[in-house]
């Protein structure tokens, strides 16, 4: 199952990950996650289950270099010496973070993103990246001097395609990653249930393929195991061009969002 992508950096991602937003006990869901193809998984701080994560890790016989993991800095920790100290507390908590991408959680707080910075540059992490940023967001880390997020992750499905910034991230070559890929479980759409019929697979599987066919990166949220393993069960098979046309038809643009969704804010 682990396709990956490059960075600009020159690292590379697994290009689908398992999201563990409001799963406190997630131990068990990276565990299983793991041991049927996963090599990602996605977190954050704020989500208070980066000790769930590592142990999930650990029991699952995958060796931690194998397994990228991501975390984020929320905006509490937007100074040089509140970005490093996170830093410092993620690898404690996950088991080593040199197979991590720190991602600055909305805003482009340029002292924030010199303290992830000089962490890369200390081997203490990967890469890093961005969450919720928009082209302005980004172009102020530009305009500082500072090297450029390798990777912006956004609500993305067929109901909100967040075009403009992707457009964006792809002309200046940042990977684009896939939050609430499965629009909270809101499958009764009439197409996505036919497509489901037409290829034999659920409706979860419909919405994640069409997320790697537009080059996303998906990031599936589950804490039942049967429903992680069949989240992973999207490669070698090919949704249309016609039917994904027909899936590209359904964005709302802002209106399709179902999270709170930032990225135009200034």
């Amino acid at each position: 199952m682990v396709e990956t992508v490059t960075f600009s950096d020159g690292h590379t991602m697994p290009t689908l990950g398992l999201g563990v937003y409001m799963n406190e006990e997630c131990a068990e869901a990276c565990k299983v996650a793991l041991q049927n193809g996963y090599r990602m998984i996605d977190g954050a701080r704020l989500y208070k289950n980066e000790v769930q994560v590592g142990v999930g890790v650990r029991q699952s016989g995958v060796k931690r270099e194998d397994v990228f993991i991501t975390s984020k800095v929320f905006h509490n920790d937007f100074t040089y010496d509140g970005t490093t100290a996170a830093l410092k507390d993620s690898i404690a908590n996950l088991g080593s973070c040199k197979s991590c991408t720190f991602l600055r959680i909305f805003t482009a707080y340029k002292t924030g993103t010199s303290g992830s910075l000089d962490g890369k540059a200390k081997g203490m992490i990967k890469s890093v990246g961005v969450s919720n940023y928009s082209a302005k967001h980004i172009e102020e880390i530009r305009e500082a001097g500072l090297e450029m997020p390798v990777v912006n992750q956004v609500e993305l499905h067929p109901f909100c395609q967040q075009k403009p910034i992707v457009e964006y991230c792809r002309k200046n070559n940042i990977v684009v990653q896939a939050y609430t890929p499965l629009v909270r479980g809101a499958f009764d759409n009439p197409l996505i249930q036919e497509l489901s019929t037409k290829y034999s697979k659920d409706a979860a599987q419909i919405l994640i393929r069409w997320s790697l066919q537009r080059g996303f990166v998906p990031l599936p949220k589950s804490s039942q195991p049967e429903r992680i393993i069949s989240n992973g069960q999207v490669f070698g098979w090919d949704i249309e061009p016609t039917d994904m046309a027909k899936l590209d038809a359904l964005d709302r643009g802002k209106d399709g969002a179902v999270t709170w969704n930032p990225v135009d804010v200034d």
